[in-house]
């Protein structure tokens, strides 16, 4: 048997060679791999002794040769390909060990890889006859099988082989992001382009198979971009049952929530509550305890079954009062205490305990359908708070811009039409997935009920007509904060006026589906 190896990775190298020399397997190297050999005393034969042609061009050219291709390519089966062999004195090659340049590390013309990518594509087309290997991951796995049956299955060739085609996608992808971005050129390129390109190229990983779908009928797992480290893989489980997709959407939505608060007030905590990725309650005080206890206050009907987020750590009397509340689907914080784990295991034992990183930044959102998909980038929130406008004769109150700021961020993160009260700190009623703005504001104001009075309010859209306002002005709202753009809004503006109550204009709406 022979062995081509030509890899930038040389993680476990040296030791997967000595493997297979010690099966008697004969080895040839290129470049580097052939360097990293020579210096480690593995016996093996340069790619241009099999060639009897030297590389070129800088290294460019080393394996693109009919010895190499002929090699790989050959199907033991055709009796011409077995006479071509022979008629050329070309060895067949039976594994190639090969992973291409880290481009997305460092992008340039240099690192875009062919020698490997051909020599890759060459033995995945072939592997009827041929092994490839692209990843250290599978040195193991590969020697073992070797070792126990002096060859690889079918099965395993299979593997390989769909490995090695998804490492070469992923590698192109890789490029064509570099060239949307500019590429050599360097050229910055139109922003439309940078977030919706020509084509998309993206390889998705699977990093877990999730409990079930959205419904037990529904087969679900959680993928990661290739080559990233989203924070979900960071998450550490502590106790209760398998995560499901449910979990994740609804956890991720208010662990981004919790965060998103906290760097709005800074010096505060912040905790909030989930339920179907919308806010039941959210709340920053002085304190997680507090903040926990508020943010409950608000809705602890809708709570029961939600996510609680809490940003910071989870100690034993905060857990103490979450065991006494609702039961939670999912608990997520940046760390819990022994005690803690504890005390919610012996009240819940279903309940997932998780601890995380902080979310890192959206980027690109992504939804299909079918075989359509709609991309955009990000929902940030642009206009800050100091750049709002007062269009109402009353002015905020430092208290009010607070709480406005607070409804204005849970509204943006609601499902429209969305309406969000807010009052000390606290989101106290939240009105989402409405198909009337009107409706919205009513089921916001019923669920503060009483705290309602003297309550800011957020609209995530336009009031398309004063009596959305209405319902919130007669339910005791005193300030409002929308984008504003709507053909009629100095009708708004004057209800606002006539109610005697703030009014602040964002000029940004936040839709969210």
């Amino acid at each position: 048997m022979r062995a081509l190896l030509s890899v930038w990775d040389k993680t476990g190298l040296v030791d997967f060679a000595r493997g297979l020399a010690s099966l008697e397997i004969e080895l040839v190297a290129s470049g580097g791999t052939a360097r990293a050999l020579t210096e480690a005393g593995v016996a093996h034969l340069d790619v241009a002794e099999v060639t009897g042609f030297p590389e070129m061009l800088g290294g460019r050219v080393k394996t693109l040769h009919p010895r190499i291709h002929g090699g790989i390519l050959a199907d033991r089966s055709e009796a011409s390909h077995v006479a071509a062999l022979g008629a050329h004195d070309i060895v067949p090659i039976d594994l190639v060990v090969c992973n291409l340049y880290p481009f997305a590390t460092d992008p340039s013309i240099e690192l875009i890889d062919v020698g490997g990518p051909t020599m890759v594509r060459a033995a995945a087309k072939n592997h009827h006859h041929v092994g490839v290997v692209t990843s250290p991951r599978q040195y193991d796995v590969v020697l073992e099988e070797l070792r126990e049956s002096g060859g690889l299955s079918d099965a395993t060739r299979h593997e390989l082989a769909r490995a090695a085609f998804a490492h070469t996608a992923a590698y192109d992808a890789e490029i064509v992001a570099w060239m949307d971005r500019g590429g050599a050129i360097g050229a910055a390129p139109d922003a439309t382009d940078v977030v919706v390109p020509t084509t998309l190229h993206l390889t998705l990983e699977r990093a877990d198979v999730v409990r079930y779908g959205e419904n037990p009928h529904q087969i679900g797992a959680r993928y990661r971009v290739a080559g990233t480290t989203p924070w979900w893989d960071g998450v550490l489980q502590h106790a209760g049952t398998a995560l499901s997709y449910l979990n994740l959407f609804d956890a991720d939505a208010a662990w981004r929530l919790v965060h998103e608060l906290a760097q709005d007030a800074p010096g505060l905590s912040a905790v909030a509550i989930i339920k179907h990725a919308n806010a039941s309650g959210a709340a920053v005080a002085a304190t997680l305890h507090e903040a926990f206890a508020k943010a409950l206050d608000a809705d602890p009907q809708s709570a029961f079954g939600g996510i609680i987020a809490v940003g910071g750590e989870l100690d034993e009397a905060l857990a103490t009062l979450i065991a006494a509340g609702p039961q939670a689907d999912v608990i997520i914080a940046s760390s819990l205490t022994p005690g803690a784990i504890a005390t919610l295991v012996a009240r819940r034992k279903a309940t997932r305990l998780l601890s995380a990183p902080a979310p890192e930044a959206l980027g690109r959102s992504i939804r299909t359908f079918g075989h359509t998909a709609l991309v955009q980038n990000a929902d940030e929130l642009l206009v800050p708070v100091e750049q709002w406008r007062c269009v109402s004769a009353r002015q905020p109150t430092p208290e009010q811009l607070r709480d406005l700021a607070l409804a204005w961020r849970v509204c943006a993160r609601t499902t429209s039409n969305a309406i969000v009260l807010a009052r000390d700190g606290v989101a106290v009623g939240v009105g989402a997935g409405q198909q009337s703005r009107v409706v919205a504001a009513g089921i916001a104001t019923s669920k503060a009920g009483e705290k309602a009075v003297g309550s800011s309010a957020s609209s995530d859209a336009f009031f398309p007509f004063a009596d959305g306002l209405d319902a919130l002005t007669s339910a005791g709202v005193t300030a409002v904060v929308q984008p504003g753009g709507s053909v009629r809004d100095q009708e708004v503006i004057d209800a606002a006026n006539a109610a005697d109550i703030v009014m602040m204009l964002t000029g940004e709406r936040h839709f969210r589906h």
